[in-house]
């Protein structure tokens, strides 16, 4: 299931769960900004850039154990480092460790393969016993996994030491014992810290029996006298636990801290420090990164820790004070003792370097299949994303270039269940242009795509004008009718045909193209009219039976009544067609001695040419004339089936006659399960038998269908699978049930007969997954439902997904002008009239580097009415985002975005043009947005102060210019004056 908007994220941007407030167009959400205190950890994480696709490969081969109780040596993080380096190592780990603290180990001898398993449901420890494969469903076989020859140890709980001293001899023959009745060999009993160990074969329950138990041993919880509790366990990952209580306790003393932040993390009480710290313990060291600043927590730090080396002691311990922290977040812990010093705090943050992030799996809620949800229904067997699933907790669905982010594998498969793991994979978007290696070759591109929308384009469409208030748009529908379709379909044959030309196609690819051509012959044939002349002549014999003179001739004038025979007929060309090849395919599968069943398969595929002359040239002249009547009247099947039963009613000994030849005959009699018996065909041949040897030549088509149907119904007939499944092969498996969709043919001969209106499986008709393996590709899809709609086959207003999946595939293929040219045909709905706008602004938005660099697809943009202000306003954010802030302003002053180029023009262009001395470019750009000034805050006190400056400064250059001229004027006078007087 896929959401129709969240694919169209912006370009290059990652996964993640967006915020309420919004996203960035142009993938500013995309890196989250680490705010460190210091130079190592922007290095971790750019490291683990680096370093993920390697990472993601090893993380697949790792076994999963979650729980802190459990160990694995080696550590989890040992097998990763172990398989980064040497590839195939988690196949072959040697002696393999797995245990449980206080409770026990298993040692698996030899190399054992770890990959994918899951510890935690494998290996399960009890007080005194271990399970390995609770379920015998899921057991191996014996030297297979971990069910293989290992050394179990096992820490059982003495009543006393006493009891030990006094009854070891008595205890160890209780255990050898014991050992003998599981099968497995003893090997010791150490009487100091109470391991049993033993030899097992095989693996399913170990340990001490419930009498056992009482005999030997105490409760679980045996609480020590204060005076005999010891100091900290080691942890299984090497760590000296700091708290005695959480570890004799029997719980996890890091697992106790983790919660310990996690439900107190502002406030906390120091510790009680006597000014120094024993030299003989070591403290667990948590590594962690500040979100603040550096400097505040090394600050802090030092007010808290004593003086190293001090002479002065203390009388009194430090009275305990409460201080608040900021929150800081957990990384790793510190393991390497070489770090630790007894002037370090406990809390003090620090790098553990050389030591990498271990990749953690996070379980989610699991759900199993018998649990009814809505997803669990009519949406079985799909992936669905994890916006869907998820809802507003998680809000990506889909990112750029094929990545979803979805709930796992597909629900209501079988034991899978429901769950809330999240999975991010990469889908293949583009795999209809990808070749026998995976290779996107352009050829196909422009086959699948360009060449396809081109002949789209080349119809003739009709425009309606949306307004949406600021603007207008176009949106445009083809326009086609029954006359014209057979025109139309040749048209969209030819360039399947070209892209069977293309090299390096794999097998079933070229299956499905072969397909697609009959496809688009068959909705010729369903639904093309001829024109009429006047001239018309009948094309029906006496018998009924179709002429083949003159049917291919779309020159002739065909009489009103004949035409549903002529349609039948066409039909029955292209069922002879479609099934040609897989007659043949069988019958190079005989020898020649069988020839009767040479004959029975060339008649279901309606061969009655080659089956006549195969049944002449053996001399069996009777069958040959028996042949040449096949399907044709009515009384020659009823004459055939009475000879038949007259033999059974006399009690003919069948046993003389050829059982192959009975089959010819009960086919010729029209019982197409008795001709069949054991064997079976492809649908297409079952619907040929019925159509030819059943039913009467003159049944039109709709009666041909509808008898099929009802033959589908009763299980007496094959299911019409997709040709991807009935024909194959496949380089991958398909997922596919009785009953789940049918082949597109078929639901086109459904649409064809279909007498209603409405036709309820339209939707099912036109998924991608009726006529091809990828449930991704609509390129084909899409233009059979445009066409068939236009020619006014269905009329509907719900297949948004099949433009919405179209739109997907271009984008991914960077054909941002077609995928626009799609959304302009997607239907106009009253209640959703703006969505074809929303869609051209993001494609627009999103894919603003791919199409304006491109002259072609802007042009073609442009040309498809799309109002020039969407692609100025694009172009603008594009601008501002990369930091080009005066084409930014260029833009939104085109896009009529006045507020929003005002306030770029008063914080980032007007000073550096008015420094620059450009008071002309200030001025066009204060000009154009005055006449708009009512639209913009603040004009007076932004923009609007250039304008009164250089009106302004103009009133004082003009006043300036008088003056001059004034006195200029003044002095002219004069001088003529006198000039005069020496005149005189």
């Amino acid at each position: 299931m896929v959401s129709s908007t969240s694919s169209l994220l912006p370009k290059g941007v990652l996964c993640k769960p967006y915020d309420s407030i919004g996203n960035d167009p142009f993938g500013s959400h995309s890196e989250s900004v680490l705010d460190v205190g210091n130079c190592d950890s922007i290095k971790s994480v750019q490291c683990k850039k680096r370093r993920m696709s390697d990472s993601v490969e090893v993380a697949a081969s790792l076994p999963t154990l979650h729980s802190s109780e459990y160990f694995i040596k080696p550590s989890i993080d040992e097998l990763a480092a172990s398989e980064f380096v040497d590839s195939g190592y988690c196949s072959r780990v040697p002696n393999l460790v797995v245990g449980r603290v206080g409770y026990g180990q298993v040692k698996f001898f030899g190399y054992t393969d770890v990959r994918g398993l899951n510890l935690d449901h494998i290996i399960k420890f009890d007080r005194h016993s271990v399970v390995v494969y609770e379920n015998e469903i899921d057991k191996p076989a014996v030297g297979q996994g971990l069910n293989k020859v290992a050394e179990v140890t096992l820490i059982l709980e003495l009543r006393s030491p006493c009891s030990k001293r006094l009854e070891s001899q008595r205890l160890i023959t209780k255990l050898q014992k014991s050992a003998d009745r599981q099968g497995a060999c003893f090997l010791s009993f150490n009487l100091v810290n109470s391991e049993w160990k033993f030899l097992v074969p095989h693996f399913s329950r170990f340990g001490l029996d419930e009498d056992e138990e009482d005999d030997m041993v105490v409760d679980d919880v045996n609480v020590q006298p204060a005076a005999e509790i010891k100091e900290p366990q080691v942890h299984s990952d090497g760590l000296v636990l700091s708290h005695s209580l959480p570890a004799h306790l029997g719980l996890d003393p890091v697992k106790m801290q983790e919660m310990r932040k996690l439900m107190f993390p502002v406030e906390e009480e120091d510790e009680e420090l006597d000014g120094s710290f024993p030299h003989d313990k070591r403290y667990i060291s948590k590594e962690y990164m500040k979100a603040g600043s550096p400097s505040s927590s090394a600050k802090s730090f030092n007010n808290r820790t004593p003086l190293q080396g001090s002479s002065r002691k203390t009388d009194s311990k430090v009275s305990p004070r409460t201080v608040r922290k900021a929150p800081q977040a957990l990384i790793e812990y510190n393991i390497n003792s070489s770090e630790l010093s007894p002037s370090r705090n406990i809390l003090m943050t620090g790098r553990n370097k050389g030591m990498q992030l271990r990749l953690t799996k996070i379980e989610g809620f699991k759900l199993e299949e018998k649990h009814s949800t809505p997803l669990s229904g009519g949406y079985s067997k799909n992936i669905v994303d994890a916006a869907l699933f998820m809802g507003r907790s998680f809000r990506v669905g889909w990112g750029p270039n094929g990545i979803l982010v979805h709930s796992g594998t597909p629900v209501g498969s079988s034991r899978s269940g429901l769950s809330s793991v999240i999975s991010v994979q990469k889908v293949a978007v583009d795999r209809a242009v990808r070749d026998e290696n995976n290779k996107v070759k352009e050829e196909l591109v422009d086959l699948c795509f360009s060449a396809l929308l081109d002949l789209h384009k080349s119809l003739d469409h009709e425009a309606t004008d949306v307004d949406l208030g600021s603007c207008k748009i176009k949106l445009q529908k083809v326009v086609c009718n029954r006359v014209t379709l057979s025109e139309i379909c040749q048209a969209y044959t030819g360039i399947v045909e070209k892209q069977l030309e293309v090299t390096g196609l794999s097998t079933s690819s070229r299956v499905l193209l072969m397909h697609q051509v009959t496809i688009w012959e068959l909705i010729k044939v369903l639904f093309s009219e001829r024109e009429t002349s006047g001239n018309s002549k009948p094309l029906i014999d006496d018998d009924g039976e179709e002429m083949l003179v003159d049917i291919k001739d779309s020159s002739v004038d065909i009489d009103i009544e004949a035409r549903p025979f002529v349609r039948r007929a066409e039909f029955s060309y292209w069922l002879q067609d479609s099934v040609c090849h897989r007659v043949q395919e069988e019958v190079s599968c005989l020898n020649d001695s069988s020839y009767l069943e040479h004959i029975l398969l060339l008649l279901t595929g309606r061969q009655l040419d080659a089956a006549v002359e195969l049944a002449a040239s053996r001399g069996d002249v009777r069958l040959a004339i028996l042949l040449s009547q096949a399907g044709g009247s009515v009384v020659n099947r009823s004459d055939m089936a009475q000879q038949l039963d007259l033999w059974r009613m006399n009690g003919l000994d069948f046993e003389y006659i050829e059982n192959d030849r009975l089959r010819l005959y009960e086919l010729l009699a029209g019982n197409i399960q008795g001709a069949l018996q054991d064997s079976s065909v492809d649908w297409k041949r079952y619907l040929g038998l019925v159509m030819w040897y059943q039913l009467p030549p003159d049944t039109s088509l709709p009666v041909i269908i509808h008898t099929y149907q009802e033959l589908l119904d009763k299980g007496r007939a094959p299911h019409p699978v997709p040709a991807y499944i009935d024909e194959g092969p496949l380089e991958e498996a398909v997922d596919w049930s009785v009953g789940d969709r049918y082949d597109i043919a078929y639901y086109l001969m459904l649409l064809h007969s279909n007498e209603d209106k409405t036709f309820s499986p339209l939707k099912t008709m036109f998924s991608a997954l009726s006529s091809t393996h990828d449930p991704l590709d609509y390129h084909m899809i899409w233009h059979q439902c445009a066409i068939l709609e236009a020619i006014g086959a269905f009329s509907s207003n719900d297949l948004h997904i099949l433009d919405m999946s179209l739109v997907s595939q271009l984008l991914c293929l960077g054909q941002c002008h077609w995928a626009i040219y799609v959304v302009v045909h997607m239907p106009y709905d009253d209640n959703f009239s703006h969505i074809q706008a929303n869609l051209i602004k993001e494609i627009l938005l999103q894919y603003c580097e791919t199409w304006s660099t491109q002259e072609i697809q802007r042009q073609f943009i442009e040309d498809l009415g799309i109002p020039s202000e969407w692609m100025h306003e694009a172009l603008a954010i594009y601008f501002q985002y990369i930091g080009d802030l005066p084409k930014a302003l260029e833009h939104f002053l085109e896009s009529s975005n006045w507020q929003k180029a005002h306030s770029i023009f008063m914080t980032s262009v007007a000073h550096y043009l008015f420094l620059s001395s450009k008071h002309s470019e200030i001025w066009r750009i204060t000009s154009s947005m005055e006449e708009h000034k009512s639209e913009i805050a603040d004009w007076d006190l932004g923009a609007g102060i250039y304008i009164d400056f250089y009106v302004i400064r103009s009133s004082l250059q003009e006043e300036n210019v008088m003056s001059e001229s004034g006195h200029l004027f003044k002095n002219v006078r004069r001088a003529m004056q006198s000039a005069c007087v020496h005149s005189r």
